[in-house]
């Protein structure tokens, strides 16, 4: 096969144009010629209708009409999460190949609920945990391969309070910084461990926010490939500056990372044994460049319904830990 020829673009349908999806718009228009918009769909008919005009596509103020356009053949949906359940079962009724972004869903039992439903369809769906693209992230995967048994994984992020009004609502948002910046953080624990968190403990606060919470912390125990693993995560937007910090603790060393500030370092013994800058890449770029391969069968998901679904697990203890005031296992299935 001549890997010089390029395959035609995928007439794909993108639900949901606010900043978000505004981003994968554009990437989509500048940089993944495997792609190519050809309907979109927001509740906004008249901002969605000029937005259409503009591009020269289609537009369906209806989600579901979307879906079940002929000229769309695989979906890409930017939206609230509370609107995740009817895409998915459009999708998996209709066979389009779908693109979801994080978090799955609100709550544990939605959350497999669909992932049952994907996979009983034999859908191809992919979650946009983008995090997993980061440079910095696969170096420390890289990385953590040399050093042995891990013992602990520590994750913080640190951003600016949303300017997003629906994250504050829980109607729209079903959670706040645990459901939709937690989850990012969640899913490294099991990329980077190998190993799957069991039990959380967890406290959250409000700072700028008045109906969700924007800052917590957790604790948590994972059973990992080679023993225990004790893990931890802290998240806030409360503040005017960013950060993305990750800690591995293994047999042979620590990594220090950080996936905002792009830096990478290898603690042995007493010393800086190693240090990396790699080249970040913009992550939803790359998410859409494999969800290219994906819809046309020419991958599977590096990230699945599955692993959707097990973010959302572990938001979930984290919410009953709060709530509770002690630490509980992770849901898994209809437990």
């Amino acid at each position: 096969m001549d890997s010089s020829k390029q395959v035609e673009p995928l007439p794909v349908g993108l639900i949901g144009l606010g900043k978000h999806g505004v981003r994968y718009l554009d990437h989509i228009q500048r940089d993944v010629p495997g792609l190519r918009v050809v309907a979109i769909s927001r509740r906004d008919a008249e901002a969605g209708r000029s937005q259409a005009k503009g591009l020269g596509v289609r537009f369906h103020q209806d989600a579901h009409e979307l879906v079940s356009d002929p000229a769309v053949r695989a979906v890409i949906a930017v939206v609230p999460p509370t609107l995740h359940p009817e895409i998915v079962e459009g999708c998996a009724a209709a066979g389009r190949p779908l693109l979801v972004e994080k978090p799955f869903a609100i709550d544990v039992v939605t959350a497999m609920r669909l992932q049952r439903r994907v996979e009983e369809a034999g859908l191809p769906c992919m979650v946009a945990q983008t995090l997993r693209f980061s440079a910095v992230v696969r170096t420390v995967r890289e990385w953590v391969a040399e050093l042995g048994r891990v013992s602990q994984v520590l994750l913080t992020q640190s951003f600016e309070p949303s300017r997003l009004d629906w994250l504050d609502d829980p109607a729209r948002s079903g959670g706040g910084n645990v459901l939709h910046t937690g989850v990012h953080m969640f899913d490294l624990l099991r990329f980077l461990s190998g190993g799957e968190v069991v039990e959380a403990s967890c406290f959250t606060d409000r700072v700028v926010t008045t109906e969700t919470e924007d800052n917590f912390s957790a604790t948590f125990a994972l059973d990992g490939l080679e023993g225990p693993v004790l893990g931890a995560a802290a998240g806030s937007r409360a503040t005017r500056s960013r950060a993305g910090q990750i800690r591995i603790v293994a047999e042979a060393g620590q990594i220090l990372a950080d996936h905002v500030h792009g830096t990478v370092m290898l603690l042995e013994g007493r010393g800086v044994s190693r240090t990396a800058r790699p080249d970040e890449v913009p992550t939803v770029r790359a998410v859409l460049e494999e969800f290219s391969r994906v819809a046309r069968g020419a991958q599977q998901p590096s990230i699945t319904a599955a692993d959707g679904a097990a973010a959302v697990a572990i938001a979930d203890a984290c919410y009953r830990s709060a709530e509770s005031g002690t630490r509980v296992r992770v849901r898994r299935g209809e437990d």
